[in-house]
């Protein structure tokens, strides 16, 4: 129901993940990231606690391997679930349970990981991972590129109605986290609004840490 791919950027040191499903809302369950930590994708049937639980291994500096061995072993459900996780060197672990549903398959890749299940074909991961290698920019932009690639090269084996991007940095909270949670075509709908954030992205960030020199809201009663 699910495909994704998380990522880390080495030169600035922030994580992300971008995500679309069939199911509503897929980001609110699934998309789990921490700055200085990593990032842990919790799909298939989805348990959010190991994504919460994952970040919170991670924030203590175990590797991906680590993280994913622990998740698998504290749940009585493991069969079900699927992860994908990335830690703050850039290891990548995965784990598909054998109940994950219709094709699923992770790839890895430098910095990368993608997953999926109730794939339309075995290769989409895959080509996420080499859309993202190949991309350039800020981290939400090349996920996003990766997103779209799986959607093309197939994407779910149905029609997705919901999608999402998030990115950590420095701070505490995300610096990106956009989300589609119902529509006809979300990952296009997704890429329209991250069109519209992306340019005003630092100046959220300069509100919230130095409001002193924040740029003006451009708001009607905004002097």
């Amino acid at each position: 129901m699910t495909f994704s791919i998380s990522a880390r950027c080495p030169d600035t040191g922030a994580f992300g993940i971008a995500i679309s499903s069939s199911s509503p809302a897929v980001a609110a369950r699934c998309a789990h990231a921490k700055a200085d930590a990593g990032v842990v994708a919790s799909q298939n049937i989805t348990d959010p606690v190991l994504g919460i639980r994952g970040l919170e291994l991670l924030a203590t500096g175990q590797s991906a391997p680590q993280v994913r061995d622990a998740l698998v072993a504290s749940t009585p459900f493991a069969d079900f679930r699927q992860l994908a996780i990335i830690d703050r060197n850039g290891i990548t672990a995965a784990f598909s349970g054998s109940g994950a549903l219709g094709i699923h398959r992770v790839a890895e890749g430098r910095d990368c990981i993608a997953a999926g299940n109730l794939l339309a074909a075995a290769s989409i991961p895959s080509a996420m991972v080499k859309a993202f290698e190949q991309s350039r920019g800020f981290l939400g932009a090349r996920l996003l590129v990766a997103l779209k690639a799986g959607l093309d090269a197939g994407g779910e084996a149905g029609p997705v109605y919901s999608a999402g991007v998030k990115v950590v940095r420095e701070a505490e909270w995300p610096v990106v986290d956009l989300r589609v949670d119902w529509s006809e075509q979300p990952i296009e709908r997704l890429i329209d609004i991250w069109q519209v954030y992306e340019p005003q992205m630092e100046d959220y960030v300069r509100r919230a840490v130095a409001p002193e020199s924040a740029p003006s809201f451009g708001v009607p009663g905004d002097a």
